[in-house]
């Protein structure tokens, strides 16, 4: 129990979801997040959780679930009380593009992530053949299929991080501005 008189947290919880196909390197930018360390990782059975502090006052909790396609039809139990969607495309792999798109599209039709803002990250920038944020912009059609939500595209390398903090920070600044902008205490912060 806390001392009856002391005054409420100021810090400000939300939940963020990082989904992706197998191997495009969600739980290499988490941990590259995290812990500003190289790691290796293996492909995720289930998911991880971790905490991560962006800013003084804010908090995200970062769940990455599993791409593989047995973890794609349990993405939508995962989907509910999410505020802000962070999907990672590998931007080198173009024969798995197209199915990553359907993914990305289905999960946004998904009515508990109605209007919740999206950070796409387009991965493994430093890697030849990859894609551009731009391309990846238009072959994922964000415009038509993202024009009734915030949304932003970020070119990054998990591996050395290039670009991650930069994609989160638009997670934050997402955070801020609906909530400037409602006039309300969004619903997605949850005060200790």
């Amino acid at each position: 129990m806390g001392n009856w008189n002391s005054k409420p947290s100021k810090v400000k919880h939300a939940r963020v979801l990082l989904l992706g196909l197998d191997f495009s390197g969600k739980s290499t930018i988490l941990y590259k997040l995290k812990h500003a360390k190289d790691f290796t990782t293996i492909p995720t059975i289930g998911f991880n959780v971790e905490m991560i502090q962006m800013k003084k006052n804010i908090h995200l909790t970062v769940w990455d679930v599993g791409g593989q396609l047995r973890m794609r039809s349990l993405w939508d139990h995962y989907l509910e009380n999410t505020d802000v969607l962070v999907y990672v495309v590998d931007s080198t792999d173009q024969q798995h593009l197209e199915a990553s798109r359907k993914e990305f599209e289905l999960i946004l039709k998904n009515e508990h992530i109605k209007c919740v803002p999206v950070v796409l990250l387009a991965n493994k920038q430093d890697l030849p053949g990859a894609l551009t944020a731009e391309d990846i912009t238009r072959k994922f059609k964000m415009k038509k299929i993202c024009g009734d939500r915030d949304w932003y595209v970020q070119p990054c390398c998990g591996t050395s991080g290039e670009g991650v903090t930069e994609g989160f920070s638009k997670v934050t600044e997402f955070i801020h501005s609906y909530r400037k902008s409602s006039g309300t205490n969004w619903a997605f912060f949850r005060q200790n």
